[in-house]
């Protein structure tokens, strides 16, 4: 596997960049790859063990229709814009996605008033397709709704897509492109030299001097012209770090069912509920690649590290599922998970610092962050750009990444190919998902080395039996290609190691 931006990954520190984006979930993936268009040098400083361990690793993977937001809030000026770039970048990228289309199913007569409200809202919004439904047309539209269903809302431009994998996808783009990426970079402390200069084609272009040193934990440090703060629910440490504005990041905790491929209740399009004054409800989502997801809820929490599920919370889960689809059943559950989201204010926050120099707060990117994410990339270019940041688009600037082959998606034929020419692709390690020995190897040689890292990329581990009878050999693969120890084994880095002591 020649693959020379591989060197891209946790290279020797350099003497400096133009750009230092902290955070690597999906607005911090976006902003990068959207720099690596130009002439600008940037690195991304993730301080976990691998992209997309935050808040873009647990979240219901949904490409919102622009109907739930009013427009004079930027988050839905940037969902709408967001949700039409992402067919582009599907052709660009390797990562699942569908436009199944969004459905409101109203359940009272008295929610109508409420999806006629969202239904106008739309309109004006400039949504495509969207309709108000009578009962009749949104049960043909979604037949696995409950009869009691009085009415509804349809936005054909909704979708789904896999969160991590469109992570893992945009980091990859970026990397070929130029862009570095310093992984287990927890930043500590920062200072600014305003009389410092950087030698850089973009510096050419703005001659503007300034300069910042960003230090982490472990010692390493960079210098940089600019920041942005992509740091998701650790925002409000690192605007503090920086002498940036004083804001408080809360956490939100919506925890979730997940269910097996196999559920005869998995609907064709992602049902919302009739939402409420905090929260789009619980959904019942066709995830993209074949499962479902019921929930979330949407809990204030104090600890942001608190990924916790409770039995109380999954009861109010299947129950606010089972009123929607009423053939949810207990029995096809296969896990229950938590993910946590950024909340700040109704809006999102991303504009340059009035406090720090040469810094750009990207903050309280809750829902719907993940839609809105493309186009955040866009706005925060642009707003660099306004800041002083010379721009000089690249003529060798690669949008594409390779497609790689899974073993689930293949005919048998095309199969048999593979395996004639690398006979690991004939050794399915993850029987559920239907995940190969090859795919496993390639994903850490991609330098995925946790076990968080080769599920996310593979979607090992990810199956009926969640990792069951998988694990031990992910772990063995992982050995061998690494040369680490069963003690450096972790789940998902740091001290999360899964062996106290070498056998």
């Amino acid at each position: 596997m020649n693959l020379p931006y591989l060197a891209n990954l946790n290279p020797r520190p350099r003497e400096a960049y133009d750009v230092a984006v902290i955070g690597c979930g999906v607005s911090g993936a976006n902003i990068a790859r959207r720099l690596s268009a130009y002439n600008v040098r940037t690195v991304i400083l993730e301080k976990a063990a691998d992209v997309s361990f935050g808040t873009s690793k647990a979240n219901s993977g949904i490409v919102h229709g622009g109907f739930h937001h009013n427009k004079k809030y930027l988050k839905a000026r940037l969902e709408i814009q967001g949700n039409l770039m992402f067919d582009q970048l599907r052709r660009e990228l390797d990562f699942p996605f569908k436009r199944n289309g969004i459905i409101v199913a109203a359940l009272h007569e008295d929610e109508m008033k409420s999806v006629e409200q969202l239904y106008t809202q739309g309109v004006e919004n400039g949504v495509i397709g969207i309709e108000l439904c009578s009962r009749e047309r949104i049960l043909e539209l979604e037949p696995k709704l409950s009869p009691d269903t009085v009415g509804g809302l349809y936005a054909p431009g909704g979708g789904m897509i896999e969160p991590y994998r469109f992570v893992f996808a945009l980091v990859e783009s970026a990397m070929k492109n130029g862009v570095h990426l310093y992984t287990n970079f927890k930043v500590e402390a920062a200072a600014y030299d305003a009389l410092a200069r950087i030698e850089s084609p973009a510096a050419e272009l703005d001659k503007r001097a300034g300069v910042w040193t960003v230090r982490a934990e472990d010692g390493r440090s960079i210098k940089t012209r600019y920041v942005v703060n992509a740091a998701g629910l650790y925002a409000d440490e690192v605007s503090r770090i920086f002498g940036g504005e004083e804001f408080s990041i809360k956490a939100r905790k919506g925890e979730y069912f997940l269910m097996d491929r196999l559920t005869r209740a998995r609907p064709g399009r992602v049902i919302f509920p009739v939402p409420t004054s905090v929260s789009k409800g619980m959904l019942v989502i066709p995830t993209v690649e074949g499962t479902v997801l019921v929930g979330p809820t949407a809990d204030a929490v104090e600890d942001k590290a608190d990924y916790s599920t409770t039995a109380g919370h999954l009861e109010e889960i299947l129950e606010s599922g089972k009123a929607m689809v009423p053939s949810l059943s207990r029995g096809d559950v296969i896990t229950s998970f938590a993910g946590l989201r950024p909340y700040l204010d109704e809006d999102f926050y991303i504009e340059p610092s009035k406090k720090a120099p040469a810094l750009v707060q990207v903050a309280g990117i809750q829902s719907p962050g993940l839609t809105a994410s493309p186009a955040i990339g866009v706005y925060v270019k642009d707003l660099l750009k306004g800041m002083g940041l010379g721009l000089m688009e690249k003529s060798q600037w690669d949008p594409f990444v390779e497609d790689r082959p899974r073993s689930r998606e293949l005919g048998p034929y095309e199969l048999d190919a593979l395996i004639a020419r690398e006979s690991r692709w004939g050794n399915i390690v993850c029987r559920c998902e239907k995940v190969s020995e090859a795919e496993i190897v390639q994903a850490v040689r991609l330098g995925h080395h946790t076990l968080d890292g080769i599920k996310y990329f593979t979607r090992a581990q990810m199956g009926r039996c969640q990792g069951g009878f998988c694990t031990y050999k992910i772990l063995k693969i992982i050995m061998r290609e690494t040369g680490l120890s069963w003690a450096e084994l972790t789940k998902h880095g740091g001290k999360s190691r899964l062996l106290e002591a070498q056998l």
